[in-house]
């Protein structure tokens, strides 16, 4: 399978217009117009982006992200908007301004709402997996972002081994960034890499970089080419540091500077743009041209977000289930 420079570039325009939304939302918190927390994906674009890209709603696909998944969420078709909605509380985006800032969902699109409890996305995905399984239909596939602290719940062993021994079409992407919110790797677990463990599972392994843009892509379209063909399940481990804290409360003084210094510690906005330049797939004048339209559309979305009502409690009658 071969990536198509094409793809290269629509991988990093979803990552630029995620980096530009989420530096916007955190401005946002720090100036005290954001109830609740806010988690982002600096540094974790380019996997993000690389999963949500190699998903098709259109085949039935399904994806799970994660709380910093916002890259993967604009590459798989979720607009902009859905996002800023749901951090400024505003009842026409997807959770009525009645969940917290970072479980939005729309199930019938495609997207699971983000579970807190982790590794619970597992099971959950292999549910909707096996029902498109018993409804006669083919060709999908089921693809969950999770970090390395996820892979210590039970719910995600018991959710991969049901999996690899019905051989659903799921791709788990691991995005190892080195802490489990301040838990280091050597206290997470004992093996030497997560992905020692597909052996045990049954299910093909896959390791990246995962501020390699070329790399993370090439690896994660291959692993979704491969479960969508009848491969099984497919577990990838991308090695990265995330570039800020757990949330936008955490300054993450627990990481050493030897690790921020270090390979993993480079920001892939900067190796993706100058992987793109030089290999003459994009200038730097076209690069940022697409750094202007994504502003242009993260302040359009913002813009529109402030624009719509709150939720009214005298008024509201939204409800989660029917009654009749």
């Amino acid at each position: 399978m071969t990536t198509s420079p094409a793809t290269y570039l629509d991988v990093y325009r979803s990552m630029l217009t995620a980096r530009r939304l989420e530096n916007r939302i955190a401005s946002l918190y720090r100036a005290g117009k954001i109830v609740g927390g806010v988690y982002l994906g600096k540094g974790q674009e380019a996997i993000s982006a690389a999963l949500g890209s190699a998903l098709d709603v259109a085949n039935g696909d399904v994806f799970a992200p994660l709380i910093r998944d916002q890259a993967g969420r604009t590459a798989f078709g979720e607009e902009l908007v859905d996002c800023t909605r749901t951090y400024l509380g505003s009842v026409k985006g997807p959770m009525k301004g009645r969940d917290g800032n970072v479980h939005r969902g729309r199930p019938k699109d495609g997207i699971v709402a983000m579970i807190s409890h982790l590794g619970s996305s597992v099971p959950i995905v292999n549910g909707m997996l096996f029902a498109k399984r018993l409804q006669g239909k083919s060709g999908f596939v089921g693809g969950i972002s999770i970090g390395e602290g996820a892979t210590s719940t039970g719910a995600f062993h018991e959710g991969l081994n049901q999996a690899a021994v019905e051989k659903l079409p799921l791709v788990v992407v691991i995005t190892d960034n080195q802490f489990a919110y301040s838990t280091p790797n050597n206290l997470q677990f004992a093996c030497k890499s997560l992905l020692d463990r597909a052996i045990g599972y049954g299910v093909a392994g896959h390791r990246c970089k995962g501020n390699d843009l070329k790399d993370t892509v090439d690896v994660i379209h291959q692993a979704v080419d491969a479960a969508r063909n009848g491969g099984g399940p497919q577990l990838i481990v991308a090695d990265i540091l995330r570039l800020c804290g757990h949330g936008e409360h955490d300054d993450a003084a627990y990481v050493p500077n030897s690790i921020r210094e270090g390979d993993l510690g480079r920001d892939c906005m900067e190796t993706a743009k100058e992987f793109l330049i030089a290999q003459d797939i994009a200038s730097e004048a076209e690069l940022d041209i697409l750094d202007t339209e994504a502003k242009d559309a993260v302040r359009s979305a913002m813009a529109t977000a402030q624009r719509d009502p709150q939720p009214d409690p005298f008024k509201d009658d939204w409800q989660v289930f029917a009654t009749n």
